[in-house]
C-alpha cells in the first residue's frame, strides 16, 4: 500500500477522528491531525514524527483557509481529506434552541463543505479522495435527535452529489454511514436539561439518557471503527467511493429500515424513549377535564 498524505478533522482525544489518525499514522502514512483546540489532541498521536498537528476550526472560514495554506506549503501534498469533525444536539423539537441547532448544522454540513472547497485543488492534483463521516441515524426518525440526524441526512446527500461532481477530476468520494461507536462524542452534553416549561419535563430522565449516550447500545471501539475504514481511506476499496456501512448495527439497520413497515419502525425507535408513558399521563389528565 502506497504511503498517503491524509488530513483528518476533529482529532480530539477519545474520538473517532483521533482513532483514524492514529491508525493511519501507525501504518506509515503522513497525517495532518487537526482540531479546534490542538491541546486536546492525544500525546500518543502528536509525538509521532509522521504526524503534523494543525489548528482547524471547520466553522471558521479563516481557520480552514489557514490550514489549507499550511498543508500546501508543507510540500506533502494531500491525497485524502477525512471530514470527521461533528457536533451533536439532543432536544425535543418543541424545546430546540434554534441558534444551537444552527451551530450544529454549521459544523456538520457547512464545515465539511468549507474543507472540501479549501482543499479541492490539492485533492484534484493528487486525484485523491474525500471521506465524509455520516451516520446510520440519518435513515431513522429517532425522537430527540432531529437536529443531528437531519444534519447527517443533508451531509449524506451533499456527499453523494459531490461524488458525481468530483468524478471528472478523478477524485473519489465516500460517505461513511457509521453505526454505533464507543467514543467521547456525548461527553459535552452530560449537563443536559430541558426548559422549565417543557411539555416533556415528566420524561426528562429518558431524554437525558440519550443526550449523555447512556441509552446508546454497545458499539465497536473507535479503534475498531477506524481499522474498518482503512481500505476506504487509503486502500484499493476506496477508489470507487459511495456509501460505506460500517460500525455496530449499521448494515442491519440499513436493511431493517428498507424492509419493515413504518408502523413497526416507529415502535422500534420509540422503545425506551418515554413516549408511551407520557401518552398515558396526558390521557389520564384528559379524563379529569370537565
Amino acid at each position: 500500500m502506497a504511503v498517503r498524505s491524509v488530513l483528518v478533522t476533529g482529532c480530539s482525544a477519545g474520538g473517532i477522528g483521533s482513532a483514524i489518525a492514529l491508525v493511519l499514522a501507525r501504518a506509515g502514512h503522513h497525517v495532518f491531525a487537526t482540531a479546534r483546540n490542538t491541546s486536546k489532541i492525544a500525546e500518543e498521536l502528536s509525538v509521532l514524527s509522521n504526524v503534523t498537528v494543525l489548528p482547524l476550526d471547520v466553522t471558521s472560514q479563516s481557520s480552514v483557509i489557514a490550514a489549507a495554506k499550511t498543508v500546501t506549503e508543507s510540500g506533502q501534498g494531500l491525497d485524502v481529506l477525512v471530514n470527521n469533525a461533528g457536533a451533536g444536539y439532543v432536544m425535543p423539537i418543541l424545546d430546540m434552541d434554534i441558534e444551537r441547532a444552527q451551530r450544529t448544522y454549521d459544523t456538520n454540513i457547512w464545515g465539511s463543505i468549507r474543507t472540501v472547497q479549501a482543499f479541492a485543488d490539492l485533492l484534484i492534483a493528487s486525484r485523491g479522495r474525500i471521506i465524509n463521516i455520516s451516520s446510520m441515524g440519518c435513515i431513522m426518525n429517532m425522537p430527540w435527535l432531529s437536529t443531528y440526524t437531519s444534519s447527517k441526512i443533508a451531509l449524506t446527500l451533499i456527499s453523494e452529489t459531490l461524488r458525481l461532481e468530483m468524478s471528472p477530476f478523478g477524485v473519489s468520494v465516500a460517505t461513511i454511514m457509521a453505526g454505533v461507536v464507543k467514543s467521547n462524542f456525548n461527553n459535552s452534553v452530560a449537563d443536559f436539561s430541558l426548559p422549565p416549561d417543557s411539555h416533556y419535563s415528566r420524561i426528562e430522565k429518558n431524554i437525558s439518557r440519550w443526550a449523555t449516550g447512556e441509552a446508546q447500545p454497545e458499539g465497536v471501539t473507535a479503534e475498531e471503527f477506524a481499522k474498518s475504514l482503512i481500505e476506504d481511506i487509503v486502500g484499493e476499496r476506496g477508489k470507487k467511493g459511495g456509501k460505506v456501512w460500517t460500525g455496530s448495527f449499521s448494515t442491519v439497520t440499513k436493511w431493517v429500515v428498507s424492509l419493515i413497515p413504518t408502523s413497526i419502525m416507529d415502535m422500534l425507535v420509540s422503545k425506551g424513549q418515554g413516549l408511551a408513558e407520557l401518552s398515558k399521563m396526558v390521557a389520564g389528565e384528559g379524563k379529569h377535564v370537565d
